[in-house]
This record gives C-alpha cells, sequence and structure tokens, in this order.
C-alpha cells in the first residue's frame, strides 16, 4: 500500500470519528478514544478485504465501503462498551 492510500484511509477514519464524535458527544478523553477506534476499525475493514478478496469500491488500494463499514461497527461497539462500562462502575 502506498503513502497517499494510507494518508487518504487516516484522514476518512478520522473524518468518520470526528463526525461519530459530534453525534455523540463527549470531552476531549472521548474524541481520542473516537478517533483510535475509527482508525483501527477501517484498518480491519482493509484488512479483511484483503483478506478475503471482497471488492466493493476500490479508491487506488483502499476498499472505501468495507473501510468505512469496519470503522462504523469498532465505533458503535467502542461506544457501547463505554457506556457500559461507566454505568456498571457508578
Amino acid at each position: 500500500m502506498t503513502l497517499p492510500a494510507i494518508l487518504l484511509g487516516l484522514v476518512i477514519a478520522l473524518l468518520i470519528g470526528f463526525l461519530f464524535h459530534i453525534l455523540r458527544g463527549g470531552m476531549g478523553l472521548r474524541l481520542l478514544l473516537y478517533l483510535g477506534l475509527s482508525i483501527l476499525g477501517f484498518a480491519l475493514g482493509q484488512w479483511f478485504s484483503m483478506a478475503f478478496g471482497w471488492s466493493l469500491y476500490k479508491v487506488g488500494a483502499l476498499e472505501v465501503p468495507l473501510g468505512v463499514t469496519g470503522s462504523i461497527l469498532t465505533l458503535i461497539l467502542g461506544d457501547w462498551l463505554n457506556l457500559n462500562r461507566s454505568s456498571t462502575s457508578k
């Protein structure tokens, strides 16, 4: 994978994480959590697309729909686990 593809993937993942933070709200640490989870999910989506040979819509070396799907699913799971953890600690 080339450097421009990696940078484009990071920009897309960070944008998704930022938009999720705007929708869900929270402070600065939660923003960092969402950005990290979004990057992780995008990378997992890319890995699944390469490992299983799935292809929906490629932009260069990036499989954008699977990366976005992985990012969103990871954000939802991470947010659910974070809320679940904070409700049990009270």
